[in-house]
């Protein structure tokens, strides 16, 4: 969601919005006291669409269409007078308070709770999205979204714009890190747990950014182009998974076009696909100014506009009037928002503030930075490190003094007491500035080893940092990528010299650790140079805490990568960065841009080809070597696999042992791989399932993996559903997507 500046028009009279104001102002005193159990849809016996059907028979045609877009947004357009109760959030919708129907204050809360400075409260940042899809834990990610959803209700939201799962197709894209990686499987069932986890706090949950917004640059005039069966087995697969496992109550529709119609217009993807093949009851919302139109975004099945109403307010209004928006229409529009109310909880239980519990959701974040920082490299055991046994340490990289990084945009976390980097009082977190927060890797390895001497240097002198390298035990070198919504990275290389920094080092020293700070994939041309390399992403509040349990191993390395790391971009689908005349310009606040934004920029073109060879797929299809593999990571213990079993049936049963064959305590994610029969004409091999196994040292498990039948299938187009072809099947079974020891055919009908 962009956080440019959208000038509202004012498309209710003057005297409407006063009535309506005055009305909400002394209603909602009356409402606080008395409640809603008055109303006969009160009734919590009774389903949320029978509820929403009550409501809507008694809404007047001025209150359906107030629910349908928002009110503005502080600081980035006009409040229109309707917000006065606006939480400072990105998005504020208007209750019904005479007929019981709280306000919605939406947040964006990818990795925590955005704005919270706006509303003088404290939010933690947990690590970046990717992160928790590395842990391959879906009691994590459950988790995730619960702390979230607490943290949302503290400060007073009800909705949470979060829950992004757009695919890693490719990994130069801005957003990367807001999202769960390359596999639809994967990304999916993660994004589901995290939905669950937040809707059970009795929020609303979002999934975005639907569909196929794969990329920043251009995004509001890029023209998507796949092969229907590629995105449904691919991109649109991650969604209808994510939704399935959850019943998120809302999806948000993207910028770009697909198929020649904007997503947020596009009866294909919302109505025909979303709302009918799915089965999805919760409503549509546009990403922030991706509105174009009022009568096709409606009959396409658009429910709701943000952050303002150029097209669902007054136009609206009087294309119902007219008679070219039928009324049931837009009865369907607020019945969906109704009914997600209702399912969530946030009418039976609406938010109150409180204090938010700093150390209950430190411990949490720093509990899933743990479990997603992916150990990538560990040579001759480096790691752990023995504080007992090492005098003199080197921790080098740019910040790693006082904090660590996070990734920017609508995603942005506020850090307690500002951006660590600057000034105190004058912290920037402008949603395009790069922003660390206040976890100091240096405080924290001092802390882990207090009898060795440790040592800072930032590395802006290359020739004192490799000085200070040359005379320590150990180098420890930081450094970062930094990402934000509204731009790609043009290369997947470490900025600023990085590069050539950790070269250095390592030649003034064997034993180097690197610790990367980064929300996607990066190129390494110094990897074997180094002896260790550890993947941290954005790790959130508590990061150097957790990258220091994991470096001194107090916590035994578990995660696995959500993406593939290739060798270079010239290994990808498409190794150049697309680059379309107008990219995203910092200015766009103008209302006449807005303007032409929402009546159509000239579209460019982009083709998906690769089609649903997204990621690890695309590698084995085109045998091409990568730097580390999707499903890859390192733990300080070893796995053996053993046993496996294929049972046929509905759901295919995978068994098989798993044995921890070092000393040490560990967590094992198994991961399942099949290949299909040839008349399917896919890539070598897809994850159809997974289980994160708890091994002591020595101890043996059986696992056994049931294969939804739906992640074995190919989309047959000409009959709209999923096929699953006769034939041979192979099974796999490891570690990652290329070490899988464990192998067996059997036939499925």
């Amino acid at each position: 969601m962009p956080l440019q500046r959208l000038s509202l028009r004012t498309s209710l009279s003057t005297l409407t919005l006063l009535i309506v104001l005055i009305l909400s102002l002394t209603a909602s005193s009356m409402w606080a006291q008395r409640g809603s159990k008055d109303h006969p849809w009160s009734n919590s016996s009774l389903s949320p669409d029978e509820r929403a059907a009550m409501v809507v028979k008694e809404m007047t045609l001025d209150e359906k269409i107030t629910l349908l877009h928002g009110t503005g947004m502080v600081g980035l357009s006009p409040m229109s007078p309707l917000a006065v109760h606006s939480n400072g959030g990105a998005g504020y919708v208007p209750g019904i308070p005479r007929l019981g129907i709280p306000a919605i204050q939406m947040s964006d809360a990818a990795y925590g709770v955005r704005s919270s400075g706006e509303n003088g409260r404290y939010s933690t940042a947990l690590p970046a999205d990717v992160a928790g899809a590395a842990s391959w834990d879906l009691d994590a990610a459950y988790e995730y979204g619960a702390l979230i959803g607490r943290e949302l209700r503290a400060q007073g939201y009800n909705m949470t714009l979060g829950g992004g799962i757009n695919l890693t197709r490719e990994p130069r894209n801005g957003r990367t890190f807001e999202y769960l990686g390359e596999d639809p499987v994967l990304a999916g069932k993660m994004v589901g747990a995290v939905m669950k986890g937040l809707q059970a706090q009795h929020v609303i949950g979002d999934i975005k950014h639907y569909a196929l917004n794969d990329q920043e640059s251009g995004r509001n005039a890029v023209n998507v182009n796949i092969d229907k069966r590629a995105a449904r087995e691919s991109d649109l697969l991650a969604f209808e998974i994510g939704l399935q496992e959850s019943d998120a109550a809302a999806v948000m529709c993207s910028y770009n076009r697909v198929y020649g119609d904007y997503a947020c217009e596009n009866k294909y993807l919302l109505t025909d696909l979303l709302k009918k093949d799915w089965h999805f009851k919760g409503f549509v919302l546009s990403d922030w100014g991706g509105t174009h139109s009022a009568e096709k975004a409606s009959a396409a099945g658009m429910d709701h506009e943000e952050p303002g109403e150029l097209f669902y307010g007054d136009e609206l209004k009087k294309a119902v009037e007219a008679g070219t928006v039928p009324a049931t229409e837009l009865d369907d529009h607020v019945h969906r928002i109704l009914r997600a109310m209702f399912a969530t909880g946030v009418v039976d239980d609406p938010p109150q503030k409180s204090v938010v519990d700093v150390a209950g959701g430190l411990e949490v974040a720093q509990k899933i930075a743990e479990q997603g920082a992916v150990l990538l490299k560990n040579d001759h055991g480096q790691l752990p490190l023995d504080a007992s046994k090492i005098h003199r340490i080197a921790v080098i990289g740019p910040h790693a003094d006082v904090g660590m990084i996070s990734g920017g945009g609508s995603a942005q976390v506020d850090p307690p007491g500002g951006n660590v980097i600057m000034p105190p009082g004058k912290g920037n977190t402008h949603w395009q500035d790069h922003v660390w927060f206040p976890t100091s890797p240096l405080k924290s390895i001092r802390a882990k080893a207090p009898g060795a001497k440790v040592q800072y240097d930032s590395g802006a002198d290359p020739a004192s940092a490799v000085a200070l390298a040359k005379d320590s035990d150990v180098a420890i070198v930081f450094v970062y990528q930094w990402e934000s919504e509204g731009m790609d990275l043009n290369n997947l290389s470490l900025p600023e010299n990085q590069d050539e920094l950790i070269a250095k080092v390592a030649a003034a020293n064997p034993h180097t650790v690197v610790v990367l700070e980064t929300g996607t994939a990066v190129t390494m041309p110094w990897v074997d140079q180094v002896s260790a390399v550890l993947e941290a992403w954005y790790a959130g509040s508590h990061g150097a805490e957790a990258v220091t349990n994991v470096i001194f191993g107090d916590v035994n390395p578990s995660a696995k990568l959500p993406m593939t790391f290739p060798k270079s971009e010239a290994d990808l689908p498409h190794p150049t960065v697309v680059k379309p005349g107008r990219e995203s310009i910092p200015n766009y606040r103008q209302h006449e841009v807005w303007k032409q934004i929402a009546t159509g920029l000239a579209p460019f073109q982009v083709t998906y080809d690769e089609g649903v060879k997204v990621g690890y797929k695309w590698y084995d299809a085109e045998n091409k070597t990568v730097l580390f593999p999707f499903g890859y990571g390192l733990s300080y213990t070893t796995y053996a696999y053993s046993n496996l079993k294929v049972t046929p049936g509905k759901n295919p049963r995978v068994t098989f042992t798993v044995t921890n064959t070092g000393n040490r305590a560990g967590a094992e994610v198994a991961e399942v791989y099949a290949s299909l029969p040839a008349a399917a004409a896919e890539p070598p091999k897809r994850l159809v399932g997974w289980s994160k196994v708890k091994l002591n040292g020595g101890e043996s498990k059986e696992v056994t993996v049931e294969v939804n039948p739906k992640y074995l299938s190919i989309f047959n187009v000409e009959h709209n559903g999923w096929q699953l072809l006769p034939g041979d099947y192979g099974f796999m079974v490891g570690g990652s997507s290329q070490s899988l020891p464990l192998k067996e055919s059997v036939s499925l009908k």
